[in-house]
């Protein structure tokens, strides 16, 4: 999807490095293989696992929604709260913002800040530098998961860096 769009220039041609070189700083220090290791382990049995950590991987299991609400359905149950709805035969990227959206609402309830929801088209496009805010909402989400006791546990670090240059 995302090869269909113009090439960036100037500052937004600048912006889009540096979010990829943050990516590959998330991805060296291990969150994207965290993320991966526990969205496997709370959906174990119940959706296709999530090959490998890599960008394309992540992005190609990720991009219909259905695993994210899956997640978010685990975590809800887990409170006693009510499960978001999952369309699970996504035949256009309508019903997969859909399921995204029903994520994003699901991590309202379950107690995320505004601020680590996911966008749309961050993930549906899956380009590598935005990709990294799917990365940190469920980084985020897995600390969140983990400060209310929810097994499986979440094992990434908490190395954010707030260099961006």
């Amino acid at each position: 999807m995302a090869e269909n769009r113009a090439k960036k220039a100037g500052i937004g041609a600048e912006i889009d490095k540096k979010l990829e070189q943050r990516y590959d700083q998330e991805e060296e220090a291990g969150t994207t293989k965290a993320v991966q290791l526990w969205i496997n382990a709370v959906l174990q049995g119940e959706h296709e696992p999530i090959p490998s950590y890599s960008q394309r991987d992540l992005h190609k299991s990720l991009r219909d929604g259905v695993m994210l609400c899956k997640l978010i359905n685990k975590l809800l149950e887990a409170e006693g709260k009510n499960k978001v709805h999952v369309q699970k035969k996504v035949a256009s990227m309508f019903v997969a913002y859909t399921n995204i959206e029903a994520f994003n609402n699901g991590c309202l309830q379950y107690g995320l800040a505004k601020e680590f929801l996911v966008q749309s088209a961050d993930l549906w496009e899956g380009r590598k530098g935005p990709f990294l805010n799917v990365i940190n909402c469920l980084h985020s989400l897995g600390f969140l998961a983990n400060s209310k006791g929810f097994t499986p546990t979440y094992t990434g670090e908490i190395q954010k860096s707030l260099n961006f240059d």
